[in-house]
């Protein structure tokens, strides 16, 4: 759905790209109501809860979990990226800090526009702001910005984005900067422009550098692994100190000139992450609101339990945050080994999975809609019809059916999941049973899950996980959860099916190529359901994401660009005087 038209300016491919969101964004929800209801009815959707903050005070952040990464060339989990790139680490764009549909909008970061291109789109310049400094007052430079982007080739540093690598010419068999080697198609002529040469035409680059493998990192500052635990500011705030599992704590970073950022506003003089607790816990504690609570936000989603003691009470509610995130969420499976190598197994998995009771155990209807095909509705054109006539309940004796005809009338697998979803795999769990599949559930902490279904060799044979388009473009979802050329041994991300088919990687290229945005969304959809008949993964959920907040908390929205987390860049407190920590 994305305008893919290679002359097409910088700034009209912006607005393009946001009406793209828009009308695909969220609805009127109308009138309160709870589970069982209208998805998100009552829930604060596209407006800013409490107000405007004031400048000062402790924000502090409830979480169950640590960061998977915060190194910028290795952070690729949404909710990370939106922490890094908002309070630690600048980009060469960003996202616009508003609610609703405009967050959608492309704005300048560290550089001066949207970039200049040409070569038809094969070429893109950026220049930098004037004046730019790191934590320590050091200049940034443009050079800096093109050894992170070569930091991500390093097999060392794994977990990132993959757009260097794809679109990047001469970029086949680097391995990255640690060695002293460099890409030849980055060109720096100076400490403020930076030059990058495409492979192939992208016109969508401007939105690609707002990932944050685009953020300065000085080579005289590179510790290798070891940086994700002290990125180096480039940024409104600092890395005070850092307990793996137990406390993050930020402060200002007195050399970000706020007058060369347009979108950060910094308000609270220190951010202090508590992790390791427990999600029933947080939910609890942000009901109360008393103390250094009710300054505080919630990094994971509320609890599926809390949703009955939230929707019903109209205070509490409206302290809720429950924006659409624009993501998939699946059951993976692995196609590299049996059971799954075969399609004809992995289409019975369609019908024995209840989807309803994926449904109820993240929340109920109010938070969630079920899936029936990989695209999130942000990147579908009007209601496709679904590949499967399943009913949402499942259809374990066509299920039955299927398998016997595989040969397969009962096995067992292996699914493993995050901690958080437990509930969920338990559903999973009881649903396969009556298709006779039995199901054997491992959970794993959130801070190593991604590392662990990463490990192809030791993958399991199922896994819930979800997928969310790094921007408004089928570009960003598709070729990363079933191209597989992007799968690799360790810190495998997307692709966790292991999925592998020349020939759909073969259009996905095709329609990469395309200069018609029309005729490249209607494609990609085409091409959805064509997977979906090979059944690497089924699709789950469109979900929300339910975040409570404090009474003292001021500006909190969630980000649409962020899939629904709070946009970290303008949250504050009502009164900094309250605050504790």
């Amino acid at each position: 759905m994305t305008q893919r038209t290679p002359s097409l300016p910088a700034a009209l491919l912006a607005a393009s790209l946001l009406l793209t969101v828009a009308a695909c964004g969220p609805k009127d929800d109308g009138a309160a109501g709870g589970p069982g209801g209208t998805p998100g009815a009552g829930v604060a959707s596209g407006t800013v809860i409490g107000g405007t903050p004031e400048r000062g005070g402790t924000l502090t952040v409830l979480s169950d979990q640590d960061f998977a990464h915060l190194d910028p060339t290795r952070n690729w989990v949404m909710p990370a990226m939106d922490f890094g790139t908002r309070l630690l680490y600048r980009t060469l764009t960003t996202f616009q800090a508003r609610p609703g549909t405009a967050g959608g909008t492309v704005v300048p970061d560290l550089a001066t526009d949207l970039g200049r291109s040409a070569d038809g789109g094969r070429t893109w310049t950026f220049t930098l702001k004037p004046g730019l400094t790191y934590e320590d007052g050091s200049p940034i430079r443009a050079q800096d910005v093109k050894y992170n982007v070569e930091r991500s080739f390093s097999p060392d540093l794994t977990g990132g984005p993959g757009y260097a690598r794809q679109y990047l010419a001469g970029s086949a068999g680097y391995t990255g900067p640690l060695d002293g080697r460099h890409l030849s198609s980055i060109v720096t002529p100076d400490d403020r422009t930076i030059v990058f040469h495409l492979r192939q035409p992208v016109a969508e680059f401007p939105y690609t550098v707002t990932l944050p493998t685009f953020a300065p990192v000085p080579p005289s500052k590179e510790t290798g692994v070891r940086y994700d635990l002290r990125p180096f500011s480039s940024g409104p705030y600092r890395i005070q100190s850092y307990q793996r599992g137990k406390q993050l704590v930020l402060v200002r970073n007195t050399h970000w000139n706020p007058a060369s950022d347009s979108v950060r506003k910094a308000y609270p003089d220190r951010i202090v992450v508590r992790m390791g607790l427990r999600g029933g816990q947080i939910d609890d504690r942000l009901i109360a609101s008393s103390g250094a609570d009710a300054s505080a936000v919630e990094w994971a989603d509320m609890s599926p339990a809390s949703v009955a003691k939230v929707l019903p009470k109209p205070g509490l509610r409206a302290r809720l945050s429950a924006e659409p995130t624009g993501c998939t969420e699946m059951l993976y499976l692995n196609t590299a080994r049996g059971p799954f190598t075969d399609p004809a197994v992995r289409t019975a998995m369609q019908y024995a999975v209840e989807k309803s009771a994926q449904v109820t155990a993240n929340g109920g209807p109010a938070l969630n809609d079920a899936a029936d095909r990989y695209l999130p509705p942000i990147l579908a054109k009007g209601a496709a019809a679904p590949v499967y006539d399943v009913p949402p309940t499942g259809n374990p004796a066509r299920a039955k059916e299927l398998l016997a005809k595989a040969g397969k009338p009962a096995f067992s697998a292996t699914l493993t999941v995050s901690t958080g979803d437990k509930n969920r795999a338990e559903a999973i769990q009881a649903s396969l049973a009556k298709a006779g599949v039995k199901t054997q559930i491992t959970t794993v902490d959130p801070s190593v899950f991604y590392d662990t279904i990463g490990d192809t060799a030791h993958a399991p044979d199922m896994t819930i996980g979800g997928w969310c388009p790094d921007y408004p473009s089928a570009s960003t979802f598709l070729p990363f959860v079933f191209d597989g050329r992007t799968i690799v041994a360790k810190g495998n991300q997307g692709n966790y099916s292991q999925f592998r088919d020349t020939a759909v990687e073969h259009r996905m290229d095709q329609i990469s190529a395309m200069a018609n945005a029309g005729q490249a969304a209607a494609a990609w959809q085409r091409l959805d359901a064509t997977i979906m008949r090979e059944s690497p993964a089924v699709p789950l959920l469109w979900p929300r994401k339910p975040l409570l907040v404090g009474t003292n908390i001021a500006g909190a929205y969630g980000h649409s660009a962020w899939t629904g987390q709070f946009d970290f860049a303008v949250i504050g407190l009502k009164d900094p005087s309250k605050s504790q920590g």
